[in-house]
């Protein structure tokens, strides 16, 4: 479940992690080395101890010290007593970092004085692995396999489970953890629970480790305006995926006070709706073609042995699958919250999870304060929890990802009971890198100014693009939510997204075009003493011009696009704007020609004949079509400004 955040342990702490990928950065901290891009892993290991400063400085420092393994989160619970910690690799560091950590933990923790509100089985209770980038979950499957061989080999049993489990029985991470620490020994009693690895008998020191492989799951906690567990557990067991068991009478406004409803001889109401079938066949086949559902595997999953279902309570379905839930209370905040897991955030996002919450907690009559990320979120999450809330609010999505993403923030009160830094907290949050397009326009100005051949015409006409699809993606901002634009809402919302998708690459390119002649440099300083060396500096250097060419062809098609934009703008956005859409075609128009100068001038020194001549032709049609377009802007600006 999800774990209360807790005041970070002094002394746990790196720089932040820039993960380049795409001109976009993946916010964290670092280590000595940036992982491989090509292939990254996530690894969430959840140790038994959130007291103790040096016992979790010492298992994070083996971490730490794995070459290309970024310790992103250190997460303790003083309530919990347990430390969720995040770091990412490439795959075969994160998998040595998890082992070190592992093994630190079963040398440094002891569960026998272990104490807290978490359930667990063990000084590294829990450890997925997760694919982020290049690598698939069989490959974590794999990683996940040979941690737990090399742990077992420490003395330590070892279960295995989501995506890596031996056995269908062994996926769910609580029927593994089922018992906990106190019922381990029973566990390892019964041969349907030999470990998957290690021995089969109880260490009581370190007890049993559960390793495994899963998607990205989101910690999140929800908080509630209580101090009762009763009522956070009532609202958790609404939402999360198992459900609850069915009850009727005095269920409102408090549902957990209602009679427990029990499969009958020819009664077996439906958990998911008030239908009540006279057989269990019956039931089944409501269940599927009422609600898409397939009934034995619920209760199967459930624990409920086949053909013996009279007499034992009716699972109500709960309102969201890949969700996991239970209530507690946290001392330091003084109010209970909703403990969620999510499993799956593109099935179960965020949001709605906390929109059924409030729902939820309205009709009891209690208050959600906010919400709580423990440990760290992706991007995408939350940019859709933003974007959501937005067209709730009927405003634009096109806006700046860093104010979409604040929009989730205070919507769903992430900063209620401890604080949520953007770049520290959200994985993959992209930024623009270049040195050029983080200076502040002056120093840009005076940059281009100086006696240095970049940046020069290439990056200024790429500005220039970037700034005119700012403008369109303005006009439509401003726009939506006029008196007389509410129809053209989507357009509208869509016209912005698109400009400031445009915008972004475009700013890329401004440091891009810096870059475009390093290919040739390169070349020109290739040894040319023997004929093979001729021919090989020849071959890369045309190789080279060819790439300074591409580079202005993409800031030409973009600033193309950037046109598109501001005639869209033009035509459906506020009149009372349509001079910025005006200069925002100016501004791209003037992209498209500069940057089919350079484009131009490089084509001379390529020999390639078909790709001179078809490049040369796709720039004469881009400076057409550009043309084109930004006389129609002008045409629809002195319709309403009355100029000639």
């Amino acid at each position: 479940m999800a774990r209360p955040a807790a005041e970070r342990v002094p002394g746990i702490r790196g720089p932040r992690l820039v993960l380049e990928a795409q001109a976009c950065r993946y916010h964290g901290v670092t280590a000595d080395a940036e992982p491989d891009l090509n292939k990254l892993v996530e690894c969430v290991p959840n140790f038994s101890e959130g007291r103790d400063a040096a016992v979790i400085r010492g298992i994070t420092a083996e971490s730490e010290a794995v070459r290309g393994v970024t310790l992103l989160d250190v997460d303790p619970g003083e309530d919990t007593n347990r430390t969720v910690v995040t770091f990412v690799g490439a795959p075969e560091a994160v998998l040595e970092a998890a082992f070190r950590a592992g093994k630190r933990a079963s040398e440094t923790i002891d569960m026998t004085k272990h104490h807290g509100s978490h359930a667990r089985m063990g000084a590294m209770d829990v450890c997925p692995f997760v694919p982020v980038a290049g690598v698939t979950m069989a490959d974590c499957a794999a990683l996940a396999r040979e941690a737990a061989r090399r742990i077992g080999e420490l003395g330590i049993p070892v279960y295995l489970y989501e995506h890596a489990a031996s056995s269908p029985a062994r996926r769910n991470l609580a029927a593994v953890r089922a018992g906990e620490y106190e019922g381990l020994e029973r566990k390892l009693a019964d041969p349907a629970w030999k470990p998957d690895f290690g021995p089969v008998r109880n260490n009581p020191r370190t007890g049993a480790y559960i390793i495994g492989a899963r998607e990205f799951l989101i910690a999140y906690n929800v908080n509630l305006a209580t101090t009762d567990k009763r009522y956070a557990d009532d609202i958790a067991y609404d939402l999360r995926e198992r459900g609850r068991h069915k009850r009727s009478g005095n269920v409102r406004p408090f549902y957990y006070k209602g009679d427990v409803v029990l499969f009958a001889k020819d009664r077996f109401p439906c958990g998911a709706c008030d239908h009540v079938a006279k057989s269990w066949d019956a039931l089944a086949a409501h269940y599927r073609d009422a609600h898409g559902k397939d009934l034995a595997a619920r209760y199967a999953g459930l624990g409920y042995p086949p053909g013996e279902i009279e007499g034992k309570p009716v699972y109500a379905d709960g309102r969201f699958s890949h969700v996991k839930a239970v209530g507690w209370v946290v001392e330091k905040y003084r109010r209970a919250q909703i403990s969620i897991n999510l499993t799956d955030f593109r099935l179960a996002p965020a949001h709605a999870v906390l929109e059924a919450a409030r729902e939820e907690g309205a009709k009891r009559g209690i208050a959600v304060t906010g919400s709580e990320i423990v440990g760290v979120v992706p991007f995408d999450a939350m940019l859709e929890s933003g974007r959501y809330y937005l067209r709730r609010m009927r405003k634009s999505t096109g806006l700046p990802v860093g104010d979409v993403i604040e929009t989730a923030v205070q919507a769903m009160g992430l900063r209620d009971v401890a604080p949520f830094e953007t770049e520290k907290k959200v994985i993959g949050m992209p930024s623009q890198s270049g040195e050029l397009v983080r200076k502040s326009v002056g120093e840009f100005v005076d940059e281009v100014s100086r006696d240095t051949p970049a940046p020069g015409g290439g990056s200024i006409a790429a500005l220039a693009g970037s700034i005119g699809a700012a403008l369109a993606a303005m006009v439509a901002n401003l726009t939506v939510g006029k008196a007389g634009f509410d129809d053209r809402y989507g357009e509208l919302d869509a016209l912005a997204v698109q400009a400031q998708g445009v915008k972004d690459r475009l700013l890329a390119a401004v440091d891009e075009d810096t870059q475009a002649f390093n290919g040739v440099m390169e070349a020109l300083r290739m040894p040319k003493d023997t004929p093979d060396q001729k021919a090989a500096r020849s071959e890369a250097l045309q190789t080279g011009y060819k790439h300074a060419t591409e580079i202005p062809m993409q800031t030409a098609r973009q600033c193309r696009a950037a046109l598109d934009l501001c005639l869209a703008a033009a035509r459906s956005g506020n009149d009372v704007m349509i001079t910025d859409a005006g200069v925002g075609a100016l501004v791209s128009f003037a992209g498209v020609r500069g940057a089919a100068y350079n484009a131009r001038i490089n084509l001379k020194s390529i020999k390639d004949a078909d790709y001179v001549k078809r490049t040369g032709a796709e720039i004469e049609g881009l400076v057409e079509e550009s043309r084109q377009v930004a006389d129609l802007v002008e045409r629809e600006v002195e319709r309403v400004t009355g100029g000639s």
